[in-house]
């Protein structure tokens, strides 16, 4: 009985270990099924970086990538896989994972449906899949009470914002925008979230006003409901919102004024507001809120001053109030006190000096104020104001001189003093801005001569100074601007003859120094600007001939009129600036088979015309003897009448059809015999398509060949007058010219080979991808094509998402906007006004994609970007 005691004590001691053990060593069991769950939902997944190598069944799953285990029991709490390229879909075999806390997958491609099985994890603190493709209505996770964060945005689930969201009362952040659902309003049931302090709601097509119940959320900082149709007035009842640091309400449908009480938020640091129906004046109260960073009210009905209080702000770092209707003066210190960085005040009614301190922090880089009534004289001060990266001052009343120093901005990309009544000199200064890419000075009253230093700006790509009064001669120096794209020198004094170091400019693609006093010859040198596409040298006083070799360039657009040239006129640049592009220059005389496109005063060569006659004619001879081996496509519908039925309606529309008379329509001057393309040799069969087959054919006239397709189908006249409208804007070097068309109506087709017509061509296949549509579809009308049809959707944003291609719009809208603005400018049809291939690069380089959950990504409207 006395080791009674002891043989208790041992006992204690074996219960002791053997729940310590049991702790240490949880049931095999239980990690095993958490292991069997982890391995199926990775098989579900695909990994394309290896990145969940360490998931397999050696290894235990709190070794493995991205999970954390609880030290205790070896279950896992925590799954963290963000921006890893996984795709797949989420397998229900995660709600196994009874301990799990944060379950973060968020930046991936995951598709599938969410499935219901998770809200099993009732442990779930963190539900964040932000970001991937996930689809379907968002199922019910009523029973995850101890959520904190849940995060479902950047999706595409479809539905409507669910209502039970509000029974989460533990919530911190909820994060449901930029998702697929159905137009629906934000449900009052969001009130009951008393803890949340991040409210995402962005692109989630909601309509109808503001719940008062938002207003309730007493905790919340920030709350972006931007890009939806919300209506309504911005209620004064958010002044109850304490804690409110940003508030995010662009691209609505709100109206009104802005409340006061919204000055009561002194928390509030950001505040946007554009791109709404909002009007009125600015409450003084406004001015008040010191904290303010960001102000952002563009694109309202606003009028009225600005409150004199913005003059006192010291945190202001963004303010962006472009097209409204704001009048008077800037606050006279606006910007004296703040870390001003970005300033846009374009397009309303500002008047008065131009404020002098916006730059007094030396930090601001984007400085927009075009089209306003500021008047008077630039400020001294932005000589030192070395930060800046935008310079625009557009389309105001300033004069006088700008001072030395504003010249030299060393990372200035562009200076826009266009459009005022400006004097003086460009300085010498100037040659520090070597990060200039565009400078603008039209329409106004520079005088003097052009600095030589502007041969240093080496990065220049645009420089428009038409419409002053310079003089002197064109520095040689400009010859160094190998980037130069743009060069507008045209109605000013400039003498002198045209510098040869021109021809160095082999970027240049439009040329303009019309109506100066340039005198001496055309320089030679000008065939070397390889990418030239305009050229406009008229109103001078040029001598001697138009060099020859301008004929092999790929001008679209020439001018020589009003000069003092001579000479033979070369038949090619005839053909394309037409006889009113020569006209004033009384020694120009043109060759006689051009007579046909003759209705002016201009004389004809004579026989005795010397060397250039006798290269004239060589050149004709080549041109016609190598234009024989080319095979020239035209259009033709042969339209037959077939006895055979297959099927009533078609064969309906197939007689009728047949019973259009033809008309031959031509578009270049060529003899063409009805009868010798309507009875076609099988024998000269060269191919066949889908609609139609091509044969060649020799003329008997002129003996030349040429290319003809008959169609066969009952479509094919739709088929063909789409793609001859479509193709009739393409100029390449491998697309053959369109002789004549029978076909009912006309189709006016011409071609030349530009470079502007790549463009075109390019900008086509970006409509292909914005919009997800062929070049040529039966929705947009008989005859109709791509470009055609997104014209007619560009009257409101709302015809302008339509045109996006929907099963990506709903994620990038913003960013795909920005390349059909590219793609737009590509096919405008004027092929002058289109961009040069390298700048469509740089604009799409430029075009960077928004980043999440943020709209503010061009700090400068691209729409009034002439540029």
């Amino acid at each position: 009985m006395a080791k009674s005691p002891h043989l208790f004590h041992f006992f204690q001691f074996l219960a002791v270990l053997l729940l310590t053990s049991y702790s240490i060593f949880p049931p095999c069991v239980s990690l095993a099924l958490e292991a069997q769950a982890l391995l199926q939902f990775k098989n579900h997944l695909k990994d394309p970086f290896n990145s969940l190598a360490s998931w397999n069944e050696l290894g235990s799953p709190c070794e493995f990538y991205g999970l954390t285990c609880d030290p205790a029991s070896g279950k896992v709490t925590e799954i963290s896989l963000e921006n890893m390229s996984l795709s797949g879909d989420i397998f229900p075999s995660l709600s196994v994972l009874q301990s799990l806390q944060v379950l973060s997958l968020p930046s991936n491609l995951i598709s599938g449906k969410l499935p219901s099985e998770i809200s099993s994890c009732t442990n779930l603190r963190v539900l964040n899949l932000t970001g991937n493709q996930l689809v379907g209505s968002i199922p019910d996770l009523s029973m995850l009470r101890n959520l904190q964060v849940l995060d479902l945005s950047a999706n595409y689930f479809s539905g409507r914002i669910p209502s039970w969201v509000g029974n989460l009362t533990g919530l911190v952040s909820l994060g449901l925008g930029e998702n697929a659902y159905t137009e629906g309003e934000i449900p009052e049931t969001l009130g009951n979230l008393k803890n949340l302090t991040w409210l995402y709601l962005g692109g989630s097509h909601l309509i109808g006003d503001i719940p008062e119940s938002i207003y309730e959320m007493k905790a919340l900082e920030t709350l972006d409901i931007s890009r939806n149709k919300i209506s309504g007035k911005l209620s004064r009842s958010i002044s109850k919102l304490k804690n409110l640091y940003k508030i995010e309400l662009f691209s609505n449908n709100l109206t009104g004024e802005v409340p006061a009480e919204l000055a009561n938020l002194t928390k509030l640091q950001e505040i946007d507001l554009s791109a709404n129906n909002m009007y009125g004046r600015l409450p003084e109260e406004i001015g008040n809120m010191k904290n303010l960073v960001v102000f952002q009210l563009y694109e309202n009905s606003f009028s009225g001053e600005l409150p004199a209080g913005f003059g006192d702000m010291q945190h202001l770092n963004g303010f962006s109030i472009y097209r409204n209707n704001f009048t008077g003066r800037i606050p006279e210190n606006f910007g004296r006190f703040s870390p001003l960085e970005s300033i846009d005040i374009s397009e309303n009614q500002f008047s008065g000096d131009f404020p002098k301190f916006l730059c007094e922090s030396r930090k601001l880089r984007f400085l927009l104020a075009l089209q306003n009534n500021f008047s008077g004289s630039f400020p001294e001060s932005y000589g030192t104001c070395k930060s800046l990266e935008r310079f625009r001052i557009s389309g105001n009343h300033l004069s006088g001189k700008i001072p030395d120093k504003v010249w030299a901005l060393p990372y200035v990309k562009i200076i826009d003093f266009g459009y005022n009544d400006f004097t003086g000199e460009v300085s010498s200064e100037i040659g520090f801005s070597t990060s200039l890419s565009q400078i603008v000075l039209i329409n106004n009253r520079f005088s003097g001569k052009l600095p030589s230093e502007i041969g240093k700006l080496v990065n220049l790509e645009k420089f428009y100074l038409n419409n002053n009064n310079f003089s002197g001669e064109i520095p040689p120096e400009m010859g160094s601007l190998k980037q130069l794209s743009t060069l507008h020198l045209e109605e000013n004094s400039l003498t002198g003859s045209i510098p040869t170091e021109l021809g160095h400019c082999a970027r240049l693609v439009d040329l303009n120094l019309a109506w100066n006093s340039l005198s001496g010859n055309i320089p030679q040198s000008v065939s070397l600007m390889s990418s030239l596409n305009s050229l406009n040298i008229s109103g001078n006083k040029l001598t001697g001939s138009i060099p020859d070799n301008l004929e092999i360039m790929k001008l679209s657009s020439v001018d020589f009129s009003e000069n003092l040239l001579s000479g033979r006129i070369p038949s090619g640049l005839f053909i394309i600036g037409g006889e009113k592009a020569f006209l004033g220059n009384k020694g120009l005389c043109v060759e006689e088979n051009l007579r046909p496109f003759m209705n002016s005063d201009l004389k004809f060569c004579g026989k005795n015309h010397g060397q250039t006659r006798v290269f004239a004619y060589k050149f004709v001879l080549l041109f016609f003897t190598a234009s024989v081996f080319v095979v020239i496509l035209a259009g033709l519908l042969f339209l037959s009448c077939r006895s055979l039925k297959h099927g009533a309606d078609k064969n309906l529309e197939s007689q009728k059809e047949a019973r259009q008379k033809w008309k031959l329509a031509s578009f270049h001057q060529v003899d063409i015999d009805a009868d010798e393309i309507c009875n076609l040799d099988e024998d000269n069969l060269i191919g066949s398509g889908g609609t139609g087959k091509v044969y060649r054919v020799e003329l008997r006239k002129n003996g030349g060949t040429v290319a003809v397709k008959q169609l066969q189908k009952g479509d094919g006249v739709k088929i063909l007058a789409a793609e001859m409208d479509i193709l009739g804007q393409i100029r390449h070097r491998n697309i053959l010219k369109l002789y004549a068309c029978l076909l009912k109506g006309e189709l006016a087709y011409t071609i030349d080979i530009t470079e502007r017509s790549d463009v075109y061509s390019f900008g086509v296949v970006l409509l292909e991808l914005v919009s997800g549509r062929e070049p040529v579809e039966e929705d947009y009308g008989e005859a109709k094509d791509i470009v055609y049809w997104v014209s007619t959707h560009l009257n409101d944003r709302e015809s302008i998402v339509n045109i996006l291609d929907d099963r990506v719009a709903l994620e990038y809208a913003e960013d795909m906007i920005k390349v059909l603005k590219i793609a737009i400018k590509c096919t405008t049809k004027l092929p002058s006004l289109r961009p040069t291939m390298r700048e469509v690069v740089k604009m799409l380089i430029g075009a960077e994609p928004c980043t999440l959950k943020s709209h503010y990504c061009d700090l400068d409207n691209d729409a009034k970007d002439f540029l």
